[in-house]
């Protein structure tokens, strides 16, 4: 079992109506493919956006609770293959040390499912690692906190990187990072879409081999890290996780 922790979002896609997005949704579709009922998703979003953004959780039977907010993350998203592009309408609410639910202490995982670099600052993540390993999503490294059009950029706070045991980075988010490999993280998980992953861990960078599908890809990196988690929680070693993730992330998309 672990726990995922993140905003929800709006997401606006060319012709469709708009879509609850963000992290923790994704990560949901993912454990809820596992059977992982009794994982914890909480999330945050505008107390106003709840009656149009929730009800999408409702068939995944996971325990959702969630958190008082002010404002929804907003994006206009569009897609060519893997190549996403994004403009930024609004962003999610800052988590402060004093609003973390209470996680169980079973618990030893949690995914933190950042949108942006103000999702959670430094201590917030501090205060999660004193009783919980954190996967923590590259978004919150290179996504500034600005609306208009996504440029990501490297001026994160590296003192995130101390608590944090997992980091998931797409190809994009690595291009900006620098070296995986030399951020100290113990495990970190390179995403490449359709063309599979590298985690690297013990000084290791092991190539996952993955199977083109052709869906609507949003989410996958969420997912993915949900079901790494998952893999790794139940004493699975990182090379065979991701591999486990690669396969659940196909098959949700294969049926889409």
């Amino acid at each position: 079992m672990i726990a995922v922790l993140g905003n929800l979002s709006r997401d606006l896609l060319p012709g469709e109506p708009p879509k609850t997005g963000g992290g923790p949704f994704h990560a949901a579709r993912a454990l809820n493919r596992l059977g992982a009922g009794t994982s914890p998703i909480y999330v945050r979003c505008a107390d106003d956006d709840r009656a149009e953004l929730l009800p999408a959780f409702d068939a995944f039977g996971l325990p959702v609770e969630i958190l008082s907010g002010e404002s929804t993350a907003t994006f206009h998203l569009a897609y060519d293959g893997d190549q996403r592009t994004m403009r930024v309408d609004a962003i999610g609410d800052v988590w402060h040390p004093n609003d973390l639910p209470t996680i169980p202490s079973a618990i030893e995982w949690v995914q933190v499912a950042a949108l942006a670099r103000s999702d959670f600052p430094e201590p917030t993540l501090a205060t999660l690692a004193r009783n919980h390993k954190v996967l923590y999503d590259g978004q919150g490294l290179v996504r500034p906190a600005a609306v208009g059009p996504l440029v990501p950029d490297g001026g994160f706070d590296h003192r995130l990187l101390r608590h944090v045991t997992v980091l998931k980075l797409s190809d994009d988010e690595a291009a900006v990072v620098g070296d995986p490999e030399a951020l100290g993280v113990p495990e970190v998980l390179l995403t490449y879409g359709s063309r599979g992953a590298t985690v690297i861990f013990d000084g290791k960078a092991i190539e996952i081999s993955a199977v083109p599908v052709a869906a609507d890809p949003t989410g996958a990196g969420d997912m993915f890290g949900a079901a790494y988690l998952s893999a790794r929680a139940a004493g699975e070693a990182p090379d065979e996780a991701a591999r486990r993730a690669t396969d659940l992330v196909h098959g949700i998309l294969s049926d889409l």
